[in-house]
């Protein structure tokens, strides 16, 4: 293994057992309102990208900074989907809810498919196509064994994948992208934080010291797995990065179930036996299609 393929190897292992712990950081600030969690990971990521922006940059940080107007209006509608993915994701972990966002991020590679072929006219191969099928069965008989249909999973797959959708179609890196995004609905962020202290509801600073350190934090939770994720995009190809992108909704399954004890009904084992099912037809052929393509 070469030496930039080891890095990106540590570094997408890094990026992607961080994210399938991070229950647990929200698990620890659950008394705070999940909408000032947001607020904070809003605020506090802005500094923090700006400083690893400039260190990587230098001279042209602020070049790379400017950005066409429409790009501009583009990334705040971006930036809206990705702030209601971390309010749905923070909501259903402090509720008691983990395990749907497990059985959420395995639906979201069989949603990216489905996207794909409406918005971007990508043809589905008849695996793709029958894996998405699968999966929606899945889903589906999950929603009828529960009496409701699965809204959490299903609101954290398709707004990822309407963010990753919209963000496909930019001409504007992932990192300098979200410094964009958290600057534009910092606006509300702020009002929110002003509106909750002014009603008295806010947490920050209400004279828990270990909860204001760790909000404080949630900037750096934010931001240092997705420094991780870059610098494996740079190393590993998208064929070999889309493998790992399993570990962390498979590492808030095991939490889910083994370590908060949420029940696991025969529905959820119908559900997540359909999607993983699926995952596993489409990455086999995704394999067997890059090892055609070496030989060619």
């Amino acid at each position: 293994m070469k030496p930039d393929d080891r890095t990106g190897v540590i570094a997408a292992l890094a990026a992607y057992i961080f994210w399938g712990l991070a229950p647990i950081y929200f698990k620890l600030i659950q008394d705070v309102a999940a909408s000032e969690v947001i607020a904070h990971r809003v605020l506090w990521s802005i500094p923090l990208l700006a400083i690893f922006l400039f260190l990587r940059d230098g001279r042209d940080f602020w070049q790379r900074l400017r950005l066409p107007r429409r790009t501009v209006m583009i990334l705040l509608g971006s930036g809206l989907l990705v702030m209601c993915n971390w309010l749905v994701f923070v909501w259903a972990v402090v509720n008691g809810q983990v395990l749907a966002t497990s059985l959420g991020y395995f639906i979201g590679p069989l949603v990216n498919f489905l996207l794909g072929y409406l918005f971007l006219k990508e043809r589905l191969t008849h695996i793709q196509t029958l894996g998405v099928m699968i999966a929606a069965a899945g889903t589906v008989y999950l929603g009828w064994f529960l009496g409701t249909p699965p809204w959490i999973s299903l609101a954290l797959a398709f707004s990822f994948g309407f963010y990753g959708l919209i963000r496909k179609k930019l001409d504007v890196g992932p990192m300098v992208g979200l410094l964009w995004e958290a600057t534009l609905i910092a606006p509300l962020a702020i009002a929110f934080m002003t509106w909750s202290f002014h009603i008295g509801t806010l947490s920050f600073g209400a004279g828990s010291v270990s909860t204001d350190f760790l909000l404080a934090l949630a900037g750096l939770v934010t931001i240092l797995p997705l420094i991780w994720f870059n610098v494996a995009a740079r190393s590993l190809s998208l064929s070999t990065l889309g493998f790992f992108q399993y570990i962390a909704p498979s590492m808030t399954f095991l939490l889910s179930v083994f370590i908060y004890g949420e029940p696991f009904t025969q529905g959820h084992a119908v559900a997540f036996g359909c999607i993983w099912l699926a995952l596993a037809m489409v990455s086999a052929e995704s394999v067997a299609r890059s090892r055609q393509l070496r030989i060619s």
